[in-house]
């Protein structure tokens, strides 16, 4: 257990999509096996450092996703550690079946790095949106799926990704995220939640992956001070989900509210319902965008319509 973070209000200017290149440049320095693929997104991924830094290390497939995958996939075979990036609307849709037969059954060593993930893409509408992706990819067996909540746990997520050799989708956004830890101070434990706050006597915990974890912590900082205790359960894991976490607070909280930038199905809450509801039932209450194409919008635009903020987080919690 961890105390909720003293969150910072200096402005952060560095997207997770950049901590990314940041450690894969460290990694190919000394790793030639290092790989980065892009599917004509390289600015949008903020590796364009990378590809000039290291060229022979680098591949631009085109607007080719499904390309991308397979080639990736290939490099593995080879012995390659290949990162590949494009757009999490596509990576997520348009490159499924490679997705699924090259990397996941293949049992290949690829990192699918989904960029602009959720509604980062705001007014290009539901066609550059991706909220069915933690539901699609979770559903491949042996595929990893994870949303990392700001960038200095981004930083720790990809240094232990590159020491394993299994494959897995990981979907950052497209913005700046506000710091949640600091470099001094990032609790990182490989498929395992960092629980925040009180865990002895919450009366709620929230559980939140990516974008949303900062919110749930404000809500959880305000709810406290209204008189009621809470506990944030930063979900980075989303598959494997780490069950232990919350089964250790289901005997102690009231419910459970979890948030998410993604559909209400097959997402995070869904998978938190089913923990909850077969082993120690507890209310759930599950935040998530619309069963429906979202408003155009920026990010914060599009969470605040929908209640994906601080304060419906503290509506939903009171509900309890």
């Amino acid at each position: 257990m961890h105390k909720l973070p003293e969150l910072s209000t200096v402005g952060n200017k560095i997207p997770n999509r950049q901590a990314i290149c940041d450690t894969l440049m460290e990694a190919a320095s000394a790793d030639p096996s290092v790989v980065a693929l892009c599917s004509d997104s390289r600015g949008s991924a903020s590796m364009t450092p990378f590809f000039n830094a290291y060229p022979e290390q680098s591949i631009e497939v085109g607007i080719a996703e499904q390309n991308l995958v397979s080639i990736s996939a290939g490099l593995a075979s080879c012995g390659k550690k290949p990162y590949a990036f494009s757009p999490a609307c596509f990576l997520s849709t348009r490159s499924y079946e490679q997705a699924k037969i090259d990397c996941a059954y293949s049992d290949t060593n690829v990192k699918l790095i989904g960029i602009s993930g959720g509604v980062s893409y705001g007014a290009l509408g539901m066609s550059h949106h991706s909220a069915q992706d933690i539901a699609a990819l979770s559903a491949i067996p042996n595929m990893r799926v994870y949303l990392p909540s700001d960038r200095h746990q981004t930083r720790k997520l990809i240094q232990a990704l590159l020491q394993d050799g299994k494959c897995a989708y990981v979907r950052v956004g497209r913005n700046p995220v506000e710091d949640i830890y600091s470099a001094e101070d990032c609790p990182f434990e490989m498929n395992r939640a960092t629980v925040l706050g009180n865990t002895e006597t919450p009366g709620v915990a929230i559980v939140a992956c990516g974008e949303m974890v900062r919110p749930a912590i404000e809500a959880a900082k305000a709810l406290e001070a209204d008189g009621i205790s809470a506990c944030v359960v930063d979900m980075y894991c989303v598959k494997p989900l780490d069950k232990d976490a919350i089964l250790a607070l289901a005997p102690r909280v009231k419910g459970f509210v979890t948030v998410e930038e993604h559909a209400p199905f097959g997402g995070l809450g869904s998978m938190v319902s089913q923990v909850v509801a077969a082993n120690f039932p507890r209310r759930v209450i599950n935040l998530a965008l619309p069963d429906a194409p979202v408003i155009t919008g920026n990010s914060r635009e599009v969470f605040d319509t929908y209640g994906l903020n601080a304060q419906g987080i503290i509506r939903a919690a009171k509900s309890l």
